[in-house]
């Protein structure tokens, strides 16, 4: 759409809001266009964008903004608004002087400003992920991190195949393919209004990322089976677990937050699936856990987290996140993962997910499990991928990295109570 002026104080706006970092930039983002209902979409659109690129390339920009003159805010936002619509759209709606930085800033090569600051990456973050990676594939991560995820769905096998899907999305004229790895996936061009499509209503399809899709891979659940999504949130998982259970022996999804099991009534109802228990429990030592001790075939702990490996999607969150914020998740996370435990029947299967990139939130809390219970042992993430047939080289655990897979970053381990 074409830009208008009043949108550059609009988007700076919004932007010294979502920089004082006091909750998600998505929720302060919404709140901003609630309380400014005359904005249309694309306005909307131009807006979210622009603050994002800034989250995204914050260090950057900063080094940038500090070159011109003025109001810093403002200058990031322009800088912004050139990233998503362009330094031709912006001229006409600044000054001569804004006009005539922006175009001095227009003609620095990026490859011309320091490492670092074009990773646009905390030195907390930068140095834990030294500890796996040269630099020079840090650089190649934190490149990928800068751009928007793409749109990626599952199709619902119980209402329809994948080609079914790719069938109805084409003759919508909405360009997609299959992903690489995960069976079901498709990843869609650009972000086109599937809630208006019948298959979406119908529910032929969800929104899921390639990544989480094949965290439920993992699992490998079968007919029939007691199994239990022990942090199921709004329940993207919780469907495709089902599913691949063909609907057929129960399927708990356990969380502490009704707010999001509520978003998941809809999404059930759409999906065909009759095998969904949704329960609310109030901590991981909820009774209703314990009366299902020892009783059931796979579980799955999605663990809360630092959502780092989301950064493509919430980029905000590498400013909001810090060492001390780790440092108290990880008891907790040991802790879930401990309770979920006690659930696993003898054979059974036990996997610890989550969307983190740092090894403390992922192999750390595995290895202390694994040293505090003797009767689980690790399976490798590669076995279990062959064994469901998914082309994806992988080694003891599930690590999956945006510029590798062009997923989410992910982290899985299965773990398997001795019989």
């Amino acid at each position: 759409m074409r830009l208008h002026g009043f949108l550059i104080g609009q988007t700076e706006t919004l932007l010294a809001e979502v920089l004082k970092f006091t909750g998600p930039a998505d929720a302060a983002t919404s709140r901003f266009f609630r309380a400014h209902p005359k904005l249309g979409h694309g306005e909307r659109g131009v807006i979210a964008e622009a603050v994002f690129a800034v989250l995204r390339r914050r260090m950057e920009f900063s080094h940038l903004a500090e070159s011109g003159s003025g109001n810093p805010n403002r200058r990031l936002a322009l800088l912004g608004l050139m990233q998503t619509a362009g330094r031709t759209a912006l001229k006409p709606f600044v000054s001569e002087a804004e006009n005539a930085w922006l175009e001095h800033v227009s003609k620095i090569d990026p490859e011309s400003l320091p490492l670092r600051i074009r990773m646009n990456l905390p030195d907390w973050i930068y140095q834990a992920l030294s500890n796996r990676f040269e630099a020079e594939e840090i650089a190649h991560l934190a490149a990928a991190l800068n751009y928007p995820a793409p749109l990626d769905l599952r199709a619902n096998p119980i209402k329809a195949s994948r080609d079914d899907v790719l069938g109805v999305l084409s003759k919508a004229g909405i360009e997609a393919g299959a992903t690489p790895y995960a069976p079901l996936g498709i990843r869609v061009v650009g972000k086109p209004p599937l809630t208006k499509l019948d298959a979406f209503q119908d529910g032929w399809l969800e929104v899921q990322d390639e990544g989480s899709q094949l965290l439920c891979t993992l699992v490998a659940p079968k007919r029939g089976e007691m199994i239990v999504d022990f942090c199921a949130g709004a329940g993207g998982k919780t469907l495709a677990l089902g599913a691949a259970m063909r609907s057929t022996g129960r399927l708990y999804a356990f969380d502490i937050s009704d707010r999001r099991l509520a978003k998941l009534k809809p999404r059930l109802a759409r999906s065909g699936l009759s095998n969904v228990n949704p329960v609310l429990i109030d901590s991981e030592h909820d009774a209703k856990i314990k009366r299902l001790a020892g009783k059931i075939d796979r579980v799955l702990v999605d663990a809360p987290c630092s959502g780092l490996g989301t950064l493509r999607r919430n980029p905000d969150l590498k400013w909001r996140q810090s060492p001390e914020s780790i440092a108290e998740l990880t008891p907790k996370q040991l802790s879930i993962l401990t309770s979920a435990a006690r659930l696993v029947k003898k054979g059974g299967r036990l996997v610890y997910a989550t969307c983190s990139i740092l090894d403390a939130e992922n192999e750390g809390v595995v290895k202390q499990f694994l040293a505090d219970h003797p009767d689980f042992e690790l399976v490798p993430a590669r076995d279990v991928l062959a064994e469901q047939r998914v082309d994806l080289e992988m080694g003891d655990f599930l690590s999956l990295w945006p510029h590798r897979h062009s997923t989410d970053g992910f982290f899985a381990a299965v773990l398997e109570r001795r019989g």
